[in-house]
């Protein structure tokens, strides 16, 4: 079944969220490892984001890639 706009808004939504957490966590000098397991969680979440193919053509991904780069260099 095909996502709704408003389903869609409410996932790039979540996943900028995810974006802030990740670049938050990542600019820090270092990490616990209940940290870490958040990277990863997010980091996953991401990657489940932007492989989904229905996006409308405003929602980038640029900043989501950009965040599983930055959070994947962290673990």
């Amino acid at each position: 079944m095909a996502r709704t706009a408003a389903e869609k808004t409410q996932d790039y939504t979540a996943a900028g969220d995810s974006v802030t957490l990740i670049n938050t966590l990542a600019a820090k000098s270092s990490l616990t490892d209940e940290e870490k397991d958040t990277i990863q969680r997010n980091v996953d979440h991401l990657k489940i984001m932007t492989g989904k193919t229905d996006w409308e053509s405003s929602q980038t991904m640029t900043a989501f890639n950009n965040a599983i780069t930055a959070g994947e260099a962290k673990l």
